[in-house]
């Protein structure tokens, strides 16, 4: 028969301190997402009303004319930010609720999902930051480049 190490037969144990802290976490949370929710749709309002009405109210002037950009190109990029940021506040969100309501029930399978969307918040963020890193690099490198030239 085999025996079964510490870390096989280790259970975790939530005390009321714990329960307290993640019911608290949850709650802020909640709060964060809230704001990020009402961010996000101030952004891609932004977004739709500088890419369609700036360039008339500016009497066609575009001051991006020489960067090859137009107005409504800037507006379409708040719109993509705001839709690529709109995922990780989901994930924040669903943690939140879902967190919420495991310890309010007791419920192993919405602790784990609660925990679960926590993990693709903090995934998603790190990976947009690895991205927005090498975007950085990438016009850092450019720069010296373009300076050397």
């Amino acid at each position: 028969m085999e025996e079964k190490s510490v870390f096989e037969t280790f259970e975790l144990e939530l005390d009321n301190d714990i329960k307290g802290f993640l019911k608290e976490t949850s709650s802020w949370s909640y709060f964060l997402s809230i704001l990020g929710f009402i961010g996000i749709g101030i952004m891609i309002l932004f977004g739709v009303f500088f890419g369609a009405f700036m360039g008339s109210f500016m009497g066609g002037i575009n001051p991006y004319q020489n960067l090859g950009f137009s107005m409504g190109y800037l507006g379409l990029i708040y719109v993509v930010i705001g839709i690529l940021y709109f995922f990780p506040v989901y994930y924040l969100f669903n943690f939140s609720k879902k967190m919420k309501n495991a310890l309010k029930t007791n419920n192993n399978h919405e602790f784990k999902m609660a925990f679960s969307n926590l993990k693709s918040h903090y995934k998603f963020m790190g990976m947009f930051v690895i991205v927005i890193f090498s975007i950085y690099a990438l016009i850092f490198i450019f720069g010296i480049f373009a300076a050397l030239l």
